[in-house]
């Protein structure tokens, strides 16, 4: 198994299947028919060897949900662009219904992006579409690319959907302070989990992870406080196990420990995860 992950690229095509299964179910909550094509033989052989994520396939399909009901919700409010960090193999602009004015930004690594233009390279986005190829890491060339954004746009929902865990305690703050420090990047949606739930994910996903460079790191004990002192506040946030239960993608046994209350402000060891919206204090 810890062979089948060698870099982080490689998980966005393990959470693709899932996307893609969900797709084909005849009560699919969401539709995503690139994604069985981006996620490619690799993305099966992950999802079917990591049988924790198998187990819980209802967190991604959950996650991609409130993902795609934020987004929504932001075009509809006249949000002018998605500035999507990390974007893996994210096929938003060509299977969502958006204006073809908006502006969505792409951000990730060369190899994905090459990859994924590749797959989709017959494909027609439903909006203004344009992809960066930098790497995140490199805090210089990232502050540039942000101020250059945010020069182009006046009103950006900036979107990091399975990134913020793969990075350390520093890298996350130094990550939000470059975001919150332009003021036209008005919102920013991310998933984040509890302490108690990356102890969780490492002792059962870990090993599939090792000697990759992505490996599960962050989860603040001030849950979405912490990103308060590095200029963003919470606006709001949706449990992934709740959402899975009211969209009917949970077992009996899940159903269970979906009714019991989740604790207010920070979640510590209970074993949570969900979809946060933070809005920028500087705008």
């Amino acid at each position: 198994m810890s062979s089948l992950i060698h870099n982080i690229s490689d998980t966005a095509k393990w959470v693709a299947i899932f996307r893609a299964e969900e797709s084909e179910r005849p009560d699919a909550i969401f539709h995503d028919p690139f994604a069985r094509r981006l996620a490619g033989e690799k993305g099966e052989q992950i999802a079917n060897a990591i049988e924790f994520s198998r187990q819980n396939s209802w967190s991604f399909v959950a996650r991609t949900y409130l993902f795609d009901e934020y987004i929504k919700q932001h075009v509809e409010q006249g949000y002018d662009a998605i500035i999507n960090l990390a974007a893996g193999l994210d096929a938003r602009p060509y299977r969502m219904d958006l204006s073809s004015s908006l502006k969505w930004i792409e951000v990730d690594l060369p190899g994905i992006i090459r990859e994924k233009e590749k797959i989709l390279a017959n494909e027609k986005p439903n909006c203004e579409l344009k992809r960066i190829q930098l790497d995140l890491s490199d805090q210089k060339a990232r502050l540039k690319l942000f101020k250059k954004l945010n020069e182009e746009i006046d009103k950006a929902l900036i979107v990091s959907e399975g990134l913020m865990i793969y990075l350390t305690t520093k890298e996350a703050a130094t990550l939000s302070s470059d975001l919150s420090s332009q003021k036209n990047f008005r919102r920013w949606l991310f998933d984040m989990q509890s302490p108690g739930l990356l102890v969780m994910a490492r002792e059962r996903m870990g090993s599939a992870l090792k000697g990759s460079n992505a490996e599960f790191q962050f989860a603040p004990e001030e849950g979405e406080e912490f990103f308060l002192k590095y200029g963003w506040r919470i606006l709001e946030s949706k449990s992934l196990l709740k959402t899975a239960a009211s969209l009917n993608r949970l077992n009996e046994e899940m159903m269970k420990f979906a009714a019991i209350p989740e604790p207010e402000g920070p979640k510590g060891q209970f074993p949570w995860s969900g979809v946060c919206l933070f809005e920028n204090i500087n705008s």
